[in-house]
């Protein structure tokens, strides 16, 4: 095997490494780690893939319930992505956080696997009702690359490219990435890692699209209020998340084009 070749990826994370916005629960989640494993797959066709993702996972409950499977299925490389959902709660400790994530840091590394994580984006950037996440979300990068660099973790740093904020890498949610976030996602993973074929080409920008008149945009921004923020903070004030009663939807490591058997008490 050449240096640089992987036999056995493993993702950990949130919805974003699920691959919510790129697919449906009907016809299967795709995502940027689908999307990676496919392109590592290109040059290594023995590649074994997993992920063990779930959406609306904190980063502690990434670190206690992913950590150890991943452990067990000692992957030559890990992607580890978590803490927007740590971002959204009221109460958000960038230390806490950041802890966490470098725990996994230490512990996959330690075993031999090769890690990548991203930076993230300012969301402010996305829609200007999130301006109040912004200095958590610088807090919780400046974190994530003292933890990178402590323990040689490769970091793709999606946060400081104006692209990574186009709506139109955004599904309608706006904390979801679309079919086009998670293909540069990948991408950006994919250069960071120097893999083959790899390039700066996702960061580069759209071409320009007319700017919404202000009467659009403000509809549209009551629209996603109406449709998404509040729905998501009524879950909040519940005590829910969209991830209560599912599991990872690639538990074991498989060819990455297998069929993922459904298990039983899993939620497609």
């Amino acid at each position: 095997m050449r240096e640089g070749d992987y036999l056995r990826y493993v993702a950990l994370g949130d919805s974003q490494t699920e691959g919510l916005g790129d697919g449906d629960d009907a016809n299967g989640l795709r995502g940027w780690a689908d999307r990676l494993a496919e392109q590592l797959a290109s040059a290594v066709p023995g590649l074994q893939y997993a992920n063990l993702a779930v959406r609306g996972r904190v980063a502690a409950q990434v670190h206690a319930e992913q950590l150890r499977p991943a452990l067990a299925l000692r992957p030559d490389l890990a992607t580890v992505v978590a803490g927007v959902n740590d971002l959204l709660r009221p109460r958000f400790d960038a230390d806490e956080v950041g802890g966490h994530l470098e725990a996994m840091f230490a512990a996959l590394t330690a075993q031999g696997a090769r890690v990548a994580t991203v930076t993230f984006p300012d969301l402010a950037r996305i829609t200007p009702l999130a301006r109040p996440f912004s200095p958590r979300a610088a807090a919780l990068n400046q974190r994530i690359r003292a933890a990178a660099r402590r323990h040689g973790v490769v970091v793709a740093e999606t946060a400081h490219h104006p692209v990574v904020t186009d709506a139109r890498l955004w599904s309608p949610d706006r904390l979801h990435a679309g079919p086009l976030g998670h293909e540069r996602i990948a991408a950006a993973v994919a250069h960071a890692l120097e893999l083959p074929g790899s390039s700066d080409a996702w960061t580069h920008p759209l071409p320009p699209e007319p700017a919404l008149p202000w009467w659009r945009a403000a509809g549209a921004e009551l629209r996603w209020v109406a449709g998404f923020l509040g729905p998501w903070a009524g879950r909040r004030l519940r005590g829910r998340s969209s991830g209560d009663h599912r599991t990872a939807k690639r538990p074991e490591l498989l060819p990455v084009g297998a069929q993922v058997p459904l298990r039983e008490g899993r939620t497609k």
